[in-house]
């Protein structure tokens, strides 16, 4: 299946300051090669727009600037390029004297424009080349407007949606002086455990591709150093989401058929899509830590995929090589990493690669190699205008940031996000003059913090809009809202987020106090007409070392939601959340649920829009919801083995099928799929073919359906899944309406590595196909592939 980018369109930054300073220096660092790539001053971002109509033929002209640039310098001037340190407070001399030697090519966590700019003063006029740093910072989901968490922006199956957030998030961050994003991460999860299932787009590898590409084109736009826009990091490479037990850190043991067909497919996918920067992981992978894996960082990398970025380590992970019993001391993990494939140490304090000078001069490295690791991150400076413009307009950072139109994405996006789990006897939207005392409890339901999610660190607390705050901005004149926390949710271990950067100070409550708000919250439901329970896990119970053994709803949160339902009021559940969480007795007792997981700055209005209909819900799970945490891992996507039609019956105490299945979403309409058309009975080899369906709306409101194809190979080398996601579009369809969805099958989507042959192959084999709603589609066809 082709994906087809849009490209983001936007206009240039602002000139920044000193630039009479910067042009001399300029001139006289480069006078050597003026003839090859003159240093005009321009704005950053505009030097390319103007040079670059078609980036790639200037290729040439980038690789001889930045050898010219690696002729001059010192092996200490060249590591220097490849370490990246830290800041979290103000730097100190000690790092002053390190950028003005010209020994840090790189830091992180710097987001005040003001010390950017400082820090890019002692680089560019202090140190002898006149380098510029490149600011790197986790523009996860937003910097100072809040979008949606990646996994919710996964459930839009929306590219586009994803897209714009994502460059609505680059423009705030481009604009206060950050160029690289770790972001995104595109890790596969199939254990709902695992915290950092947050951040990536679940457990598909087709989905999980189509996010990876849509995001790397949102971060970086049509090409590096397009205005407004920042260099992608595609992470954790690779398989870190398959940690054993679902444990953050822990080890991955993964058959190669796992790897090639299910882990690594997003990160291809990023490459392909141009992405400009890859992070190695932190684990070890079949044995061998990720940071010092060669086959994976340059065999598959740049041998198969003709990488031409360059790989930064995650967080003291080459110096955590010596932790794995992989390197004896500092000096040989360096060594271990860099001829593995890593160009930059990412370190907290003092970096493995300050050994890397002596390294050289004991005739352990070669020039050649050496050249080959900074050559990239120069590349990368100059693509992104940094040697032209380093500074940062101060002014205009304050205007862009948190501004309306950044909002106004934000709640769009949370809106094409949320996910109908459930909505009997049509509870909701809530409409109607039945429904003029709300009840709204739960410890989420008012919080502006839990709502953005985790890996927010520079927004404005004060500018979320939480549930109930939302709830009164949307709810009809003369709605009443009562408003009840009822209970009290925390970690058993602290969050290290909350260490390093102050978590939630609100005191414990005390045992009489406990029961007279959970008492408070019970009265406030027996008052109401309906209530709202917005239940769920607080931000810092998910994301990175925030694993948990089970599903279950944190603190007594089940035993308020029994208690509210046995009032006998019609009660609407929204979750917020970013795995899935024990929800078999909410599934038969409570009549609406909402999954809005954490939808960002402007997500109560979103909630509150969905809720009362002015947003119809679309969004669908990217990966199946499993009844119980024993079940863990469950996706659809698996193998057909022995007695298939016993699948469901695994256990003898309940089901083995999912909760929910992958690709499940209901709407506040009703779509039927009909008219399935294929348009060749038999293709050869290599050759591709077209897919048609027709999608109605029956209802009465204009909503989106998410058309999804599935095929099931019924033969060949290896055994396959019994579905495989293979396209889908998201469509808007007004009532009474019959759209047509077009879908494309090319040689990629009918080829996949054997662990037979340990090769990509194709077979002549049969295929069903189906297309449909979610993963358990009912409308089948079929093809067969001849010699």
């Amino acid at each position: 299946m082709k994906f087809h980018p849009a490209v983001a369109k936007s206009s240039p930054t602002l000139l920044g300051r000193n630039q009479g300073v910067l042009q001399r220096k300029l001139l006289a660092s480069f006078a050597t090669i003026s003839m090859i790539f003159p240093p005009t001053i321009l704005p950053r971002g505009v030097a390319q727009e103007a040079q670059n109509t078609k980036p790639s033929m200037q290729d040439a002209k980038v690789r001889q600037r930045a050898d010219a640039l690696l002729q001059q310098m010192t092996p200490e001037e060249k590591a220097g390029q490849l370490s990246q340190l830290f800041l979290f407070t103000k730097p100190d001399a000690a790092m002053e004297s390190r950028i003005a030697k010209g020994q840090l090519g790189s830091l992180l966590f710097v987001t005040d424009p003001s010390v950017i700019n400082h820090l890019q003063h002692v680089a560019v006029d202090q140190s002898r080349l006149h380098i510029p740093l490149i600011f790197g910072f986790d523009v996860i989901h937003g910097l100072r407007t809040i979008f949606p968490v990646p996994i919710a922006m996964a459930a839009s199956w929306d590219p586009d949606t994803i897209e714009r957030a994502q460059a609505a998030a680059a423009k705030e961050a481009r604009a206060v002086g950050i160029d690289w994003s770790f972001a995104p991460m595109v890790d596969i999860a199939r254990d709902p455990r695992w915290g950092r299932i947050v951040e990536g787009a679940g457990a598909d590898p087709y989905l999980g591709s189509a996010v990876a590409a849509a995001q790397v084109r949102g971060f970086q736009g049509a090409y590096i150093g397009a205005p407004d826009h920042i260099v992608a990091t595609a992470k954790h490479f690779a398989g870190y989401g398959a940690a054993e037990g679902g444990r953050d850190y822990d080890s991955v043991d993964l058959s190669d058929a796992q790897l090639r067909n299910v882990y690594l497919p997003p990160f291809k996918s990023a490459v392909d899509a141009g992405v400009g920067s890859i992070m190695s992981a932190y684990m070890d992978l079949n044995g061998v830590p990720a940071t010092g894996n060669r086959w994976l960082l340059h065999d598959v990398l740049r041998g198969e995929w003709n990488f031409g970025g360059f790989v930064v380590s995650d967080a003291n992970a080459v110096n955590d090589l010596q932790t794995h019993g992989f390197a004896a001391d500092k000096a040989d993990a360096a060594m271990r990493a860099f001829t593995a494939g890593v160009n930059m140490e990412m370190a907290v304090t003092k970096d493995a690669y300050d050994n890397l000078p002596a390294e050289y001069k004991a005739g352990k490295i070669t020039s050649e190699q050496l050249d080959a690791a900074v050559r990239p991150i120069l590349e990368t400076k100059i693509r992104l205008g940094l040697f032209e413009n380093p500074y940062v307009d101060e002014a205009r950072a304050a205007q862009v940031l948190g501004a309306t139109e950044q909002k106004q994405e934000s709640l769009r996006a949370a809106e094409r996000s949320a996910v109908l789990l459930r909505n009997e006897h049509a509870l909701l939207p809530l409409q109607g003059s039945g429904n003029k005392n709300i009840a709204v409890i739960g410890p989420l339901a008012d919080s502006k913090r839990d709502i953005t999610g985790p890996w927010v660190f520079v927004n404005k607390e004060q500018e979320s809009v939480s549930v109930l705050e939302g709830l009164k901005q949307v709810a009809p004149q003369g709605t009443q809202l009562n408003y009840s926390q009822g209970v009290q949710i925390s970690r058993k271990f602290p969050s290290m987020f909350d260490a390093i950067f102050g978590g939630d100070k609100t005191p414990v409550w005390a045992e009489a106090e406990q029961k007279q708000e959970f008492d408070k919250a019970v009265q406030t439901a027996r008052s109401a007409d309906v209530v709202v329970m917005v239940l769920g896990e607080r931000q810092n119970m998910d994301g990175e070392a925030a694993s948990r053994s089970s599903l279950e709803l944190p603190g007594r949160q089940q035993e308020l939601l029994e208690a509210v339902a046995a009032t006998g009021k019609p009660v609407v559940l929204v979750l917020m959340s970013a795995r899935p969480l024990e929800l078999r007795w909410a599934s038969k007792n409570i009549p609406a649920i909402l999954d809005a997981w954490y939808p960002g700055t402007e997500g109560g209005i979103a909630i509150a829009n969905l809720l009362y209909g002015k947003a119809v819900p679309a969004g669908k799970l990217p990966y199946d919801w499993p009844r119980d945490v024993g079940q863990v891992p469950i996706f659809y996507s698996h193998d057909v083995t022995h007695q298939p039609d016993k699948q469901g019956t695994r256990y003898w105490n309940e089901e083995s099928t999912p909760l929910f299945p992958f690709g499940y979403g209901l709407s506040y309409t009703n779509f039927q799929f009909s008219n399935l058309r294929i348009s060749h009975d038999q293709i050869r080899r290599g050759e591709g073919l077209d897919v048609m369906v027709d999608v109605r709306n029956s209802g009465t409101v204009t909503a989106d359906e998410v058309a999804q194809l599935y095929l099931h190979q019924q033969s060949g080398t290896s055994s396959r899944p019994v579905r495989e996601l293979k396209g889908f579009h998201r469509v808007t369809v007004a009532p009474g309406e019959t759209k047509t969805v077009h879908f494309n099958i090319d040689k990629a989507d009918l080829t996949y590595w054997s662990a037979a042959t340990r090769s990509w192959v194709q077979d002549d084999t049969h295929f069903d196909l189906w297309v449909g709603e979610d993963s358990n589609a009912s409308l089948h066809g079929s093809f067969a592939v001849a010699p």
